[in-house]
């Protein structure tokens, strides 16, 4: 360090080495949390069912028996709560704030879980959510999770910008539909995260066909499915294919997620746990 540094880079003029070397923008958790790894739920745009993939990684963790929660991220969109069946508020003191609980035990801190009433709209500026999307990283006390996952919201903007670079993430799961100009868009997602080197642990194709009730055969009715060819593109790991099921929407609108009975996602999280478990071992 120059025997002149003030310590303040704004004014001095020395040529300290620390005024090159690359920052680290990485926030801590509450010092009473104990977080092990971190996936992000991203999309390339609204409306692919990004939630609805968040919401079932998450019970199927929980099912296998890891300890689970869920970050919302979506401020003004939460519907993490609404599909685990929790409608109560937050509690919290000088010492931090807890996460509500589902019934088969997810963590979880959203919007949602602060507002007097939950449907009340969230009409702030970009700086404003970014702000308290950190704060349920750093005032929420999360305890002993073996998996966290962040349901982020839509797109490329701030939110996801600020979330790639103050989390440390493990990972993220990148969610997508057949048609090819989604692919498109959830190309651009996918460049976010390796400009930002984040893994890339799998894809989601959600709404990728249905199932005739007569004789069991799979339609594409939003056209032929675009995952397997996203995903040797840009050389991911883990990918898979939720159909359109009645069953699983009322479940969700139910706030039944964790009880569904088909949860398309079990197998995906396996191998995406598998490769986050790889990748901390490198």
């Amino acid at each position: 360090m120059a025997e002149n540094c003030t310590h303040d880079c704004s004014s001095c003029g020395e040529d300290c080495p620390s005024r090159s070397a690359p920052r680290d923008l990485k926030k801590q958790p509450h010092a009473m949390s104990d977080i092990k790894h971190v996936i992000a739920v991203v999309s390339g745009k609204g409306g692919v069912g990004k939630s609805m993939t968040c919401a079932l990684l998450a019970a199927a963790s929980q099912a296998k028996g890891n300890v689970t929660a869920v970050m919302d991220a979506d401020i003004t969109g939460p519907s993490i709560p609404r599909m685990f069946g929790v409608h109560e508020r937050a509690r919290g003191d000088e010492t931090g704030i807890l996460p509500c609980v589902s019934g088969e035990g997810v963590q979880m801190m959203s919007m949602n879980l602060l507002l007097e009433n939950e449907e009340d709209p969230v009409v702030w500026r970009g700086a404003l959510i970014s702000g308290t999307v950190l704060q349920f990283w750093t005032d929420v006390i999360w305890q002993g999770v073996d998996f966290m996952f962040v349901d982020m919201p839509p797109g490329t903007g701030d939110v996801p910008l600020t979330l790639f670079q103050s989390i440390p993430l493990d990972g993220i799961v990148v969610v997508t539909t057949p048609q090819d100009l989604v692919g498109m868009i959830v190309s651009k997602a996918i460049n976010m995260a390796q400009m930002m080197n984040v893994p890339i642990l799998g894809i989601v194709e959600n709404m990728s066909y249905i199932t005739c009730p007569g004789c069991g055969a799979k339609i594409s009715v939003f056209g032929e499915s675009v995952a397997d060819a996203i995903a040797l593109e840009h050389g991911i790991p883990a990918v898979a294919k939720v159909p359109v099921d009645r069953e699983l929407t009322l479940a969700a609108d139910g706030g039944k997620i964790e009880r569904v009975k088909n949860n398309y996602l079990s197998a995906f999280f396996d191998k995406i746990a598998e490769e986050v478990q790889k990748n901390s071992d490198k």
